[in-house]
């Protein structure tokens, strides 16, 4: 197994700040896991991780003049993840949850701040040892998009996977 896993968050800008959402297209996630994965390139992603594992994140906007940044990784404290109905591909509606860390993760990924990268804002964390195998955590993925009052969206539809 591969020491870290990467997931790239590629957002179409323009496209979110216009639906005022990250879903309709506007937002991708892959991963480059060899564990399998599910929902490769939608919201939904569950990216399937070891514990020990190092996970980076890395946003890239489509649009070069509005630029994307990763404003925070929250796991939710409602961890398990609806995933995706398999008949229609769509995502199960999303239930209100605190925006609290889930304590049994055991990190706070709002804690690297992120280091630069070519001019990119890389989040990373470490797969917790006390993760179910088998259960999606689900976490609050927030972009800043540009500036301003409404620049901030995000999804809680992603989720890690301990295999």
């Amino acid at each position: 197994m591969k020491e870290k896993v990467n997931i790239v968050v590629m957002v179409d800008a323009v496209g979110a700040l216009s639906d005022r959402t990250l879903h309709n297209g506007n937002l991708s996630l892959v991963d480059d896991s060899t564990a399998g994965s599910q929902h490769q390139g939608t919201p939904d992603l569950v990216t399937a991780v070891v514990p020990g594992q190092v996970v980076h994140w890395t946003p890239i906007h489509v649009d070069v003049q509005t630029p994307v940044e990763i404003q925070s990784i929250e796991f939710l404290s409602g961890a398990v993840a609806p995933l995706p109905d398999e008949t229609t591909g769509q995502a199960a509606q999303p239930y209100p949850v605190e925006s609290a860390v889930v304590p049994a993760l055991g990190v706070d990924t709002t804690a690297s701040n992120g280091h630069d990268n070519h001019d990119l804002l890389v989040w990373e964390g470490v797969v917790p040892y006390d993760m179910v195998p088998g259960v999606p955590y689900r976490y609050r993925l927030s972009l800043k998009l540009h500036e301003g009052p409404n620049s901030v969206l995000y999804v809680d539809s992603p989720a890690l996977l301990r295999v």
